[in-house]
């Protein structure tokens, strides 16, 4: 029974970590669209890649954190 409930929580937090990758992956799409609407807008180039830059920034953090919680989930 423990083991069963073991499984149901590793697979539910597996699933979690997927539909976590999902959203990730689509914020940055979502990103470089709207960097590409503030170049189209008259944004300088350079102006555009430091704004991008600041906002890949916590979503970098946020996948180091799902790396570090699959390797301890795995140990």
């Amino acid at each position: 029974m423990k083991i069963q409930r073991q499984q149901h929580q590793s697979r539910r937090q597996k699933f979690y970590r997927q539909v976590m990758v999902i959203l990730l992956v689509l914020q940055t799409l979502l990103l470089g669209v709207q960097a590409k609407s503030r170049i189209q807008q008259g944004d300088s180039a350079i102006e555009v890649m430091i704004w991008l830059i600041n906002q890949y920034i916590p979503v970098l953090q946020k996948v180091k954190g799902l790396e570090d919680e699959d390797k301890k989930s795995k140990e």
